[in-house]
């Protein structure tokens, strides 16, 4: 396993770019995907497309980004791919409907954008498993349902994804749940 701890530049450095030109000629960049939920994270196991294992320990003050070098070497390198976000886009048909849902939202502490009377939810698995946990809403009509591609350019441009309740997903205190 391949440990990394620091990232050593942009792909687009103009230094690092001319190197990295010639070795993708030789087929010699290896490409990891981060999925975009994962690139604040300073520590990751993750494997390339070629199959290397990595172990990234990032220090606080760096992050992960599309485009990232973390390898570069005469004869190799690996650089970092965002994985394109997709996003269950979450449009209530009434103000209590908005209200229900993002009731539901918060306490699920799913991570999402505010799209004016539109939810967006990051993907972070499959869209079915999503729904399942508002099927009601669903079902009754209550809420339209969508899923939006970042690639297609379906989505809002990028702002700070937050959770539904105005904060990071990691926060100090107690929820207590409770069904409506």
């Amino acid at each position: 396993m391949l440990r990394i701890e620091r990232v050593l530049g942009s792909r687009i450095e103009a230094d690092l770019a001319e190197r990295l030109h010639r070795l993708e000629h030789q087929g010699a960049v290896d490409i990891v995907t981060v999925p975009a939920a994962d690139l604040a994270r300073r520590r990751l196991l993750i494997a390339t497309r070629k199959g290397e294992e990595l172990a990234i320990a990032l220090p606080r003050t760096e992050k992960l980004f599309d485009g990232a070098v973390l390898l570069l070497e005469e004869d190799r390198a690996i650089v970092v791919r965002a994985a394109t976000e997709r996003w269950l886009r979450l449009e209530p048909r009434s103000i209590s409907d908005a209200v229900e849902l993002g009731y539901q939202v918060g306490n699920l502490h799913w991570r999402v954008r505010f799209g004016g009377e539109v939810l967006l939810v990051a993907l972070e698995g499959r869209p079915e498993d999503y729904t399942a946990r508002i099927e009601g809403l669903i079902a009754a009509r209550r809420v339209a349902v969508t899923v939006l591609d970042e690639d297609a350019g379906e989505c809002p441009p990028p702002d700070e994804s937050t959770s539904a309740h105005g904060h990071g997903a990691s926060h100090g205190h107690h929820h207590h749940h409770r069904d409506l």
